[in-house]
C-alpha cells in the first residue's frame, strides 16, 4: 500500500518537472523514480543524525515513522536531497534548476541553496534568493548573517540581524558567534561591544565557544584591555581562550604579555597546541630574544611538536630574523615535511644575508619538491637578482613566473619592474609598469629608482609628478629616491617642497627619509639646513651620523666633521667602514694631513674595522693634497694589495697640482698599464706636459688617446631657475639670452680688473697666443651659468651652479670676485666638493 502510494507520488512529481530535471532525479533515484521514496528517507535519516550514504538506506521503518510524526511530504524532500547532493558537488546551476521547478518548497529547500551560494562566495545572489524567501527560520537568517561576514560587509550584517529581531526571531549562540565573525577587523569596536550586550542579554555569557568568539573579535578589533578583561571573568577556559589571547597581544605588537599566559596556561594543566606555541614563538620573535626563544624550542621538542610544519616554521622564522641563519639551517634541515613556507623563508633569508649563491641553490631545489609554483618566493628571488644586476638569469626566472601565472600578482611585477630598471632596462621595465592597472606605491617606486640610478633625472621627476597627481601615496622609498635626484640636480627648491610632502605624511620620523633629506640640503649646498634637519631628526642611526658627517667633508667643513665625529662617540653611537670614509674624505678637502694620518691609523688600532682599499685611496689623496708625495707613493706601495686606477688617478692630479712631472710620469706609465675606462689620466698627463712647454709629449699624448678610443669629456655647467635647468659649455653661442649673458660678464670682467684681477692663462693648455688664451677663458662654462642666473634670479637672492668637472683656478678667482661685486652668495658644486663664495672669500681657502 505505501509502495504504491509512492509509485502515484513520485509519477506526479515526474510529470511536473522538465525532462532535463527528471534526468536528474533518474540519476539520484533510477528510472521511473522507483526509489524517490527510499531517497526520501535518506533524507530525513540525515536530518535526524543516522547519516546513510547516498545509496545505502539503513534504519527505514524508523525514518518512516518519523516522516509520518512530522508530516513530511516525501516528494519536497526527496527534491531537497538531490538539491543538497548537487550543491555539494559544486553543481549550483543544476541545483538552482531543479529549485525553481519545484511546485512545492519549504524552509529546507530554501536554506540548501542560499548556503550553497555562501558557500561559493556568491554572496549577491544568495542575498536574492534570501529576499525571495516564503520561508525562513533562525538557520536562513544565520547563513545569511556568515555570507556577508565572510565578505566583509559588516553593516550588512548587523543590518539583517536587526531585522531578524523585527521580525521575533531569536539567536542562538550559532547566530551570535556568526555575528561576532564579521566584527574580525579594526573600526568595529562598538560593533563587538554591542554583540557582547546580546551575549550577556541572551544567556551565552557562559558558553565557552561564544566567549571564546567574542574575546577573539575583541582581539581582532584592537581592543585588548576589553579581551583580557573578558579573560579574566570567564569561568572556563580552553587552550583556544589563551591562544586567541596570545595572538592577540602579538599581532598589535605587544609581545611580553604572550610570555606571561604561555606560563598560566601551563599552570592552569592545559596542555598547549601548536597554535600556542606559534604564537609565544612570535613573541620571541618581536621582543628579539633568540635565547629564550631557543628554550620555547626545547619545549617543542620535549612536547613532541617538533613534526609541526605550523611551529617549525614560526621557529624557522625568529631564527632568521633574530639573524641566527646556521640556527635557521641546521633547523630546516632537519624538518621531516617541510612546505613551501619553509623554503620560502630560509631562501628569503639567504637572501637578506647576502648569500645569495645560497639562496638561489635552494629556490632550485624547491622547484622540485612538488609544492605549488604559485607559492614560489618569485619576488625575493627577482629583487636578489635584481641587485646583483643578473640579467639573463633573471629573464629565466621572469619565464617562469609567466608559465605559472605569478606575474599576476603584484609583489611579483614589482619585482621584475626593479630588476630590469636597475640592469638598465628601463623599456621592458617600462612596458611591465604601464601594462598594469592595479600599480601600487612601491610599483611607481621601483620605476622612477631605476631612472635614477640611470641618471635620468628628468623622467623620474616626471613619474613622481604623475604619481603625485593621481592621488597615489608616498612612501620612504619614494621620498628617498626622489630626494636623491633632487641633490643630483641641486634642485633645491624642489627639495623643499619634497621636504614638506614628508612633513605633511608623518615620515620625518624614519631615519633612512632623514637622512636622504640631509643628504639632499648638503648636496644642494644648504649645509645649514642639512644640521637643521639632522637636529630634527627623532631618532638616529649610523647611517644618519655618516650622512651628516659626509655632508661637512663635501662642503670643505673638516673641523666640524670630526667635531661631530666626537659628538656621536660621547652619545654612545659606534662608527663603521663608512664613517671612517667620510671622515679621511673631510681631512682631505679641509688639507688636515695629521688629522687624517690619525683618523687612518685609529680604524685597526682602536675600532678594529680594517681599511678597505677605498679607505687607503682616501688616504692617499690626503696626502697627495697637501704635497705629501713620497708619503703617498710610501702608502701604496706598503698597503696590502695592488693600486688601482683611482689612486693613481689622485697621484696623477696632485702631481700636477705640486708640479712633479717626474712622479706623474711614473704614475701615468701604472696606470696606462692598467688600461684606464676613460680619458682623464691621459688629460692629466696632457696638461702636466703641457704646463712643462713639453708640447711633443703632449701630442703624443693626444695621439695615444685617439688610438685607444677615448675622448675628453666636454665641460658644462648647469643652473636650475624655477624648476627648468639651463645648461652652459664654455663659448657656446647656443645658449639662452647669450648676447645679454655675454655682455653682463664683460661688465664683470672690467670691474674685476679695476680690482686687481689678472686672468690665470696657466689654466690654458694650448699653444695659442695670450690675448686668446684670456679670451677663452672669459666665457668658460661656469662664468656663462653664473651671469645667466644674476639676469634671472631677483637681486640679493643666492645662486647655485653645478659642473660636471673639477672647477679651474681663473673661474675660482673671478667667481669669489663678483660674489664681491653683486653682493651674493654663489655656491658652485663641481665633481670634487663645494665652493662657498661670499664676499669675494671662498669656503674652501683656495685649497681643493
Amino acid at each position: 500500500m505505501k509502495s504504491s502510494c509512492a509509485n502515484k507520488s513520485t509519477k506526479s512529481l515526474g510529470n511536473s518537472l522538465s525532462s532535463a530535471s527528471s534526468y536528474v532525479l533518474m540519476k539520484f533515484f533510477g528510472v521511473g523514480f522507483r526509489h524517490s521514496f527510499s531517497s526520501s528517507r535518506t533524507y530525513l535519516a540525515t536530518r535526524t543524525s543516522i547519516r546513510p550514504s547516498a545509496h545505502n538506506l539503513s534504519h527505514p521503518n524508523h525514518v518512516d515513522s518519523q516522516m509520518i510524526k512530522t508530516g513530511f511530504c516525501p516528494q519536497i524532500y526527496s527534491l531537497n536531497y538531490v538539491i543538497d547532493c548537487l550543491v555539494k558537488d559544486g553543481e549550483l546551476s543544476q541545483a538552482r534548476k531543479l529549485f525553481e521547478e519545484m511546485a512545492q518548497r519549504n524552509v529546507i529547500s530554501w536554506n540548501t541553496l542560499i548556503s550553497g551560494y555562501v558557500t561559493s562566495r556568491d554572496v549577491r545572489e544568495a542575498r536574492r534568493l534570501f529576499d525571495r524567501a516564503t520561508d525562513r527560520n533562525l538557520i536562513t537568517w544565520t547563513v545569511m548573517m556568515a555570507g556577508h561576514a565572510q565578505s566583509g560587509e559588516t553593516g550588512e550584517a548587523f543590518e539583517l540581524f536587526s531585522e531578524m529581531r523585527r521580525s521575533d526571531q531569536q539567536p542562538d549562540r550559532v547566530t551570535l558567534t556568526t555575528l561576532l565573525s564579521a566584527c574580525n577587523g579594526g573600526g568595529q569596536s562598538n560593533s563587538v561591544r554591542q554583540v557582547h550586550s546580546l551575549v550577556v542579554k541572551f544567556g551565552y555569557g557562559s558558553t565557552l565557544l561564544v566567549a571564546n568568539t567574542l574575546l577573539d573579535s575583541y582581539c581582532k578589533s584592537g581592543l585588548l584591555s576589553c579581551a583580557r578583561q573578558l579573560l579574566d571573568q570567564m569561568p572556563r577556559r580552553d587552550c583556544v581562550t589563551f591562544n586567541a589571547m596570545i595572538a592577540g597581544y602579538t599581532k598589535n605588537g605587544i609581545a611580553e604579555e604572550p610570555l606571561v599566559l604561555f606560563l598560566e596556561l601551563q599552570k592552569s594543566g592545559l596542555r598547549p597546541t601548536e597554535f600556542t606555541f606559534a604564537g609565544v614563538i612570535a613573541a620571541c620573535t618581536a621582543i628579539g630574544d633568540v635565547g629564550l626563544g631557543a628554550q620555547i624550542h626545547g619545549c617543542v621538542v620535549k612536547m613532541n611538536y617538533g613534526w609541526n610544519v605550523f611551529v617549525s616554521n614560526a621557529l624557522l622564522d625568529m631564527y632568521v630574523k633574530s639573524d641566527e641563519i646556521g640556527d635557521a639551517t641546521l633547523l630546516f634541515d632537519g624538518i621531516a615535511q617541510r612546505d613551501c613556507v619553509s623554503y620560502n623563508i630560509v631562501i628569503t633569508s639567504y637572501a637578506w644575508d647576502g648569500q645569495w649563491e645560497e639562496s638561489f641553490n635552494l629556490f632550485r631545489k624547491l622547484q622540485f619538491a612538488g609544492f605549488d609554483p604559485k607559492q614560489y618566493p618569485f619576488a625575493t628571488i627577482l629583487s636578489m637578482l635584481a641587485n646583483s644586476t643578473a640579467l639573463n638569469v633573471g629573464k629565466q626566472v621572469h619565464a617562469q613566473a609567466i608559465i605559472t601565472s605569478a606575474e599576476s600578482e603584484i609583489s611579483v611585477c614589482n619585482a621584475l619592474i626593479d630588476l630590469y630598471a636597475k640592469c638598465g632596462n628601463l623599456e621592458i621595465a617600462e612596458s611591465l609598469f604601464r601594462g598594469r592597472k592595479d600599480l601600487n606605491t612601491v610599483s611607481w617606486t621601483s620605476l622612477i629608482s631605476g631612472y635614477i640610478q640611470q641618471c635620468s633625472y628628468g623622467k623620474a621627476m616626471q613619474l613622481f609628478s604623475e604619481m603625485r597627481m593621481l592621488g597615489i601615496h608616498s612612501d620612504q622609498a619614494t621620498f628617498s629616491s626622489i630626494l636623491s635626484a633632487c641633490a643630483s640636480l641641486a634642485l633645491l627648491d624642489l627639495g623643499r617642497q619634497i621636504h614638506s610632502a614628508m612633513l605633511k605624511s608623518g615620515f620625518m620620523s624614519n631615519v633612512f627619509t632623514g637622512s636622504a633629506l640631509l643628504d639632499m640640503y648638503a648636496k644642494c649646498g644648504s649645509i645649514e639646513y642639512s644640521m637643521l634637519a639632522f637636529k630634527e631628526m627623532p631618532n638616529r642611526n649610523i647611517v644618519s651620523w655618516n650622512s651628516m658627517i659626509s655632508a661637512y667633508a663635501q662642503n670643505g667643513c673638516g673641523k666640524a666633521a670630526l667635531d661631530l665625529f666626537d659628538e656621536m662617540l660621547k652619545l654612545g653611537a659606534y662608527p663603521d667602514s663608512a664613517t671612517f670614509l667620510s671622515l679621511l674624505s673631510a681631512c682631505s678637502h679641509a688639507g688636515m694631513a695629521d688629522e687624517g694620518f690619525y683618523v687612518f691609523n685609529s680604524m685597526s688600532k682602536i675600532y678594529d674595522i680594517h681599511p678597505r682599499r677605498e679607505h687607503y685611496a682616501c688616504m692617499v689623496d690626503v696626502l697627495g693634497r697637501v704635497g705629501k708625495l713620497d708619503d703617498a707613493e710610501k702608502l701604496i706601495n706598503e698597503m696590502p694589495f695592488e693600486p688601482d686606477e683611482i689612486m693613481l688617478s689622485s697621484i696623477l692630479n696632485s702631481c700636477k697640482i705640486h708640479s712633479n712631472p717626474q712622479l706623474a710620469q711614473r704614475t701615468a706609465d701604472q696606470l696606462f698599464h692598467i688600461g684606464p675606462r676613460d680619458a682623464s689620466p691621459y688629460i692629466a698627463m696632457s696638461n702636466i706636459y703641457a704646463a712643462a712647454g713639453r708640447w711633443e709629449d703632449v701630442a703624443n699624448v693626444k695621439k695615444s688617446m685617439k688610438g685607444k678610443g677615448l675622448i675628453k669629456e666636454p665641460a658644462y655647467s648647469w643652473v636650475v631657475i624655477k624648476q627648468k635647468t639651463y645648461s652652459f659649455s664654455a663659448n657656446d653661442d647656443s645658449c639662452p639670452q647669450m648676447e645679454e649673458v655675454k655682455a653682463t660678464l664683460d661688465m664683470l670682467h672690467q670691474k674685476m680688473i679695476r680690482m686687481g684681477f689678472k686672468p690665470d692663462t696657466s689654466c690654458v693648455l694650448h699653444r695659442i697666443k695670450e690675448e686668446a688664451k684670456i679670451e677663452a677663458l672669459r666665457y668658460h662654462s661656469e662664468k656663462l651659468a653664473v651671469a645667466f642666473a644674476l639676469i634671472n634670479t631677483p637681486p640679493g637672492s643666492p645662486i647655485t651652479v653645478i659642473k660636471n668637472l673639477r672647477a679651474c683656478a681663473d673661474c675660482h678667482v673671478a667667481i669669489k670676485l663678483i660674489s664681491k661685486i653683486v653682493g651674493r652668495d654663489i655656491t658652485v658644486r663641481d665633481s670634487s666638493r663645494f665652493h662657498h663664495f661670499r664676499d669675494g672669500v671662498c669656503s674652501c681657502g683656495d685649497f681643493w
